[in-house]
């Protein structure tokens, strides 16, 4: 077996002060994706789910309801607090917060039916994470990555682009990540897909779900502030002036101020058995 390594060191800053506009502008994932998830693993409200790099809780909060309780796990103590937030504003009583990395999850956190990760494995130790998950999972269990496909650094769209160009003005051309702005964006390398085919795991999936998604010029700039390539503090006293930049380019290429794009979210399953 190949031995391959990814190994990450987490930044405190990646998402510094984006928690709320993170759980206001991310873009979420659409119900079929969840209804996907239950088809795929029959979920019926039993059993108990893992969600890794929770966030805000764009995963946790809405799947919570297809289990009987959820463990919430996050580094960040910031996004931990806008996700209790989020739940206690619908209710959300089955879930248990944690503030640690995801390479630190061990037997004492109990037995999962499922573990979830949404676009966050790119920032774990993929490697070790992995070993960690094999371990707590049922038999029958599984992972299930999840995204949204909206990254607009490789959007053929217009509008995008000329978003990208504004940040890339104010930035410079390679993709920022982390250090206050002054780290820069490394590739996925190598793909998700590869690191679990050389784990324990035996089998994987891909399923896809296309949906629908529209902007405006302020959800937009909202979304581009919970992004690690552009977060609000990077641009300082000039944020103004960096939200005009982006709204005179969004509305050149579309003066109405509305936006559409069609998705299509994919979710990567890896079987234990």
């Amino acid at each position: 077996m190949t031995q391959l390594k990814t190994l990450p060191t987490y930044d405190p800053t990646l998402f510094e002060g984006a928690a709320e506009s993170y759980a206001q502008y991310r873009t979420k994932y659409p119900p079929a994706v969840f209804d996907k998830l239950t088809e795929v693993f029959n979920l019926n409200g039993q059993g108990r789910l893992l969600d890794l790099g929770t966030g805000p809780g764009l995963i946790a909060i809405p799947l919570r309801t297809k289990f009987q309780e959820v463990v919430a796990i996050d580094p960040d103590p910031e996004m931990l607090k806008e996700a209790q937030r989020q739940a206690a504003a619908v209710g959300a009583n089955n879930i248990t917060w944690l503030e640690q990395g995801a390479e630190l999850i061990n037997p004492s956190l109990g037995v999962f039916k499922l573990a979830t990760i949404g676009r966050a494995f790119h920032w774990m130790e993929r490697e070790l994470v992995l070993e960690r998950l094999y371990e707590v999972l049922a038999d029958d269990g599984a992972i299930a990555l999840l995204n949204t496909g909206d990254n607009p650094w490789i959007s053929s769209l217009p509008w995008k682009q000329a978003a990208v160009g504004v940040v890339k003005k104010w930035l410079g051309e390679e993709r920022r990540t982390g250090q206050r702005g002054q780290g820069t964006r490394q590739p996925v390398d190598p793909p998700h897909e590869i690191v679990i085919a050389n784990s324990a795991f035996a089998r994987q999936q891909v399923y896809e779900v296309p949906f629908e998604k529209s902007w405006t010029v302020s959800s937009y700039l909202g979304y581009l502030y919970t992004t690690a390539f552009s977060l609000k503090i990077f641009y300082g006293d000039k944020a103004e002036q960096f939200e005009a930049d982006i709204k005179e380019a969004l509305l050149a290429v579309e003066p109405s101020g509305h936006f559409t794009e069609e998705l299509k979210a994919t979710i990567l399953v890896a079987w234990k058995n």
